[in-house]
């Protein structure tokens, strides 16, 4: 394999096997790796991949990693990195697919999130104050950033508000009459899915889950309303308590949380659903990504699209605060999580050291703690 995609290969491998903690700390974990210690793209750069993922559908973190690929080796890049920061999401989901099956029950993961959540907030903190810098650079967008924190936290649309403050930079640039010429594919594939419940086959799922991979925005809490309504309620393939499982072991895992997807189809249909589901949902993405991908440089030559850009970054950092908010009230709730993240946060910012390796050490933290408890 030549030089670049061997790099690509292994790095989006390592990040698929330590990238817990949901897509802002994906993107957090990314922004330590490719902006500040291998620089393969500038801190505004990557908020443009960040903005241009929050505007089309699917998991965005694994959207930046596959722009972040295209950016580094081409179409081979795109789809190498992709796939390796999926890869290793989906085999640990299979293999708990595989024990929940077995056994009727999943493993605990409680220990292991109990020293990788505190390290994930420290992460996330460093990331919003280095992309704070770029991205905020008036006083308007940062009032702007805020807002949008307030008003995830009040319950609002992500991708409502993301639209909306584009909207808002785009006006305040005194442009009423020119469009936010964000040149990315919104318009969802059009897929006949099943219509009747029934026993589930492999062409089936596979038409499920390409669909709920073009039309679904958001986390994977987005992705459980959607797959209710599909799953449980139309087509009666799965039970509320089997579908809160299958997302339950998307949000502990590393790597993405639309690997829900892989544990629903083993459920179903064993390893063949197992592919079947995975390949499906996350196929959109990288049509998307490679649709969109070389209008992104365009945008910000464009002073109308730069604008609109410019708000959709402020909105991505407010975002980012409301889900590092959240994550913060969960894990800093003792002494040991407050210890851990504090530790983590002092060798990220003085001493550099690789989030990556602050993940593994929570994790052994956590486990331990557990183990003594």
């Amino acid at each position: 394999m030549p030089g670049p995609l061997r790099e690509l290969a292994v790095t989006f491998l390592r990040l698929g096997l330590t990238a817990f903690g949901g897509p802002a700390a994906h993107l957090a974990l990314m922004q330590d790796e490719f902006v500040r210690r291998r620089r393969w793209v500038t801190a505004e750069e990557f908020l443009d991949l960040v903005g241009a993922a929050s505007l089309i559908p699917g998991p965005s973190s694994t959207e930046v990693a596959i722009f972040l690929g295209h950016r580094r080796a081409g179409l081979a890049g795109l789809v190498l990195a992709g796939t390796c920061f999926i890869l290793p999401a989906a085999l640990i989901v299979t293999g708990l697919a595989w024990a929940y099956v077995r056994f009727g029950t999943l493993p605990s993961g409680a220990g292991l999130l109990r020293g990788v959540e505190p390290v994930v907030v420290a992460i996330l903190a460093q990331a919003l104050w280095a992309f704070g810098r770029t991205a905020l650079e008036s006083a308007w967008l940062a009032l702007l950033g805020a807002g949008v924190l307030a008003l995830a936290l009040a319950g609002a649309s992500p991708l409502l508000l993301l639209v909306l403050a584009g909207a808002a930079s785009l006006a305040a640039r005194r442009r009423p009459g020119a469009l936010p010429a964000v040149a990315v594919p919104l318009a969802p594939l059009a897929l006949a899915a099943p219509s009747a419940a029934g026993v589930a086959t492999v062409g089936q799922l596979f038409l499920v889950f390409l669909k709920a991979g073009s039309v679904v925005f958001g986390s994977g809490y987005v992705l459980l309303a959607f797959l209710r309504g599909d799953l449980v309620e139309r087509l009666g393939w799965l039970t509320e308590a089997q579908l809160v499982d299958a997302v339950a072991v998307g949000q502990v895992t590393p790597g993405p949380v639309f690997t829900t997807a892989t544990f629903i189809g083993y459920l179903l249909l064993g390893p063949a659903g197992a592919a079947a589901a995975t390949a499906a949902i996350f196929l959109p993405s990288f049509l998307l990504v490679a649709v969109s991908g070389p209008f992104i440089p365009r945008l910000r030559r464009s002073a109308a699209a730069s604008a609109f850009l410019d708000g959709v970054n402020a909105a991505s950092l407010g975002l980012m605060a409301a889900a590092g908010l959240s994550l913060g009230r969960a894990a800093l709730t003792d002494p040991l999580g407050v210890t851990v993240a504090a530790a983590s946060l002092v060798l990220l910012v003085r001493f550099r050291v690789s989030a990556t390796w602050l993940v593994a050490v929570g994790a052994a933290v956590g486990l331990a703690a557990t183990a003594l408890r």
